[in-house]
């Protein structure tokens, strides 16, 4: 095609903002419309009472990805972003057993498996060496690409036997033959959820994972990931992005086989060139589109895994909690049926399909803006199934729905009692929740799934689909529901992909920087 000279940009999230800035460089006139009042989508925040919780992703992990998406402007990270490095990287709460400290650097993960498990410090080195290779693969192979041409995987073609074997044995698996002892099988294999996935159904590949929490390290952007999605959107505005909010997208206009621009829920319509949907997929193509043009219908969603739900607790606390650190992580001895209940349907043991491992931040541990003096600031995120029916909470509303005040609950028990935080219930001060009908609602996201759609085999690299339209050919898509996959840097990789397929650039890797 040749080169556009207008875009609309559907959604003002991670995705949204990063394509409105790099389509903006490449001088074509941008809008970006989100249906929102605010900019962030999925990783928002809001603020209650003097607290500031994001309401979103908490981790900042491969801080390459980062560097090279601000290079491409000519910008360091640490001119818009200031990263604090977190020791202990997280705090482990393995239920029966003591808290474990995991402190990222090789050396140091070494010295606590070994301590833990006698051999597994040398299993570790070699665990991690595996991880790195295939972390630098896929950053040159498989994320910055849109899988048009395979020429490139020649070039790899020594490593084809590992990577086979990577993608059809799971994660749990391929850590389990390693390592016996629980904790050390569950810090490996917990990046799973991360990929909004079920540790027996990922692909071992993605054991490059613990390359980014336990080699590269884990950093924390002061003013959390809202001063993100504030330097993503300033870097849009800077290129020349236009923003209109609280504008919802209700179809994508077509004439024949070329999208010609959306018209809104007002009636209103917009005219565009090309046209980049970093929405939801499922609603894109099934909400968006006539039948007749959609490239994923009803029947290819069917089958496929959506992904996990969560309920999100945002609490106010009073008084200090040194019992936790900034990222927490407690894990049931015997999680097999948390991951049923959240996956699987309902188990006995979990009648409100969600799970007892569960993941507490406590920015306020390094970000003193995020709670008034003499506060704590906690998120809990508990895992639960991708259904709408779990309900609302009560951010947004005037009350929870009764199983999101059940868990939440729940999870404020929990923590009280495996974390030793006595009497943490009487101290709350502010108490916010959200449902996956809240994510359904807000983000149109498919089946009420927080982060999007599994990291199965078969939604994996090009299995995940295309970024753009096979029925309309100015029609691309972004973000966490397409290639190549959930979190963050995924979303910025999507939006630097599109660029390179509209510049018909089928060449593996990343784009020049800038610097």
């Amino acid at each position: 095609m040749s080169q556009p000279r207008t875009a609309i940009v559907i959604g003002a999230g991670v995705a949204g903002m990063a394509a409105a800035a790099l389509l903006a460089k490449e001088g074509i006139q941008t809008t970006v419309v989100e249906k929102l009042p605010a900019h962030g989508g999925r990783a928002g925040n809001e603020s209650v009472d003097g607290f500031r919780f994001d309401t979103g992703p908490s981790w900042y992990l491969m801080p390459d990805a980062f560097d090279h998406f601000f290079a491409l402007f000519g910008k360091r990270t640490a001119e818009v972003l200031d990263l604090i490095p977190l020791t202990p990287a997280y705090r482990l709460f393995p239920e029966g057993n003591a808290p474990l400290d995991v402190i990222s650097g090789r050396t140091n993960a070494a010295a606590l498996f070994e301590s833990i498990e006698p051999g597994a410090g040398a299993r570790l080195d070699e665990y991690l060496d595996s991880a790195a290779e295939v972390y630098d693969l896929a950053l040159e192979y498989f994320l910055y690409t849109t899988f048009r041409s395979v020429r490139p995987f020649t070039r790899i073609s020594r490593h084809y036997g590992r990577l086979a074997r990577y993608l059809t044995e799971p994660i749990d698996s391929f850590v389990g033959r390693r390592f016996t002892d629980t904790r050390l099988r569950q810090m490996l294999t917990y990046p799973a959820v991360f990929l909004s996935s079920h540790p027996g159904r990922t692909p071992s590949i993605y054991h490059l994972m613990s390359h980014t929490d336990l080699t590269q390290g884990v950093l924390y952007p002061q003013g959390g990931f809202a001063s993100v999605m504030d330097a993503l959107h300033d870097l849009a505005v800077e290129q020349g992005a236009q923003f209109s909010f609280n504008t919802e997208v209700a179809a994508i206009n077509y004439e024949g086989s070329a999208a010609t621009g959306i018209t809104l829920s007002d009636g209103r319509q917009l005219y565009a060139d090309t046209i980049i949907s970093c929405a939801d997929l499922h609603h894109t193509e099934t909400r968006l589109l006539p039948r007749e043009k959609r490239t994923y219908d009803e029947a290819y969603f069917a089958p496929r895994d959506p992904g996990l739900g969560t309920v999100l607790v945002m609490l106010g606390v009073e008084g200090q909690i040194p019992e936790l650190a900034h990222h927490n992580l407690l894990f049931s001895r015997d999680w097999d049926d948390d991951f049923a209940a959240v996956f699987d349907g309902p188990v006995p043991q979990r009648p409100l399909g969600s799970s007892r491992s569960i993941y507490v931040s406590k920015p306020s541990a390094t970000d003193p803006g995020v709670a008034p003096a003499g506060h704590e600031n906690l998120f809990v995120l508990v895992p639960v199934a991708a259904e709408e029916a779990v309900g609302h909470g009560d951010m947004y509303r005037d009350r929870a729905s009764e199983q999101v005040e059940s868990i939440a609950d729940a999870a404020v028990e929990q923590i009280s009692r495996w974390c030793g935080v006595e009497g943490l219930d009487r101290r709350i001060v502010v108490k916010r929740t959200l449902g996956p009908a809240d994510f359904s609602e807000r983000y149109h996201a498919w089946s009420g799934g927080s982060i999007g759609p599994a990291h199965t085999l078969r939604q994996s690299a090009f299995l995940r689909g295309s970024n753009r339209s096979r029925k309309l050919e100015n029609l691309y898509y972004a973000g966490a529901t397409t290639t190549p996959g959930v979190g963050v840097p995924m979303c910025l990789i999507s939006a630097e992909n599109v660029i390179k397929r509209l510049r018909g650039d089928k060449s593996p890797g990343p784009l020049p920087e800038a610097l």
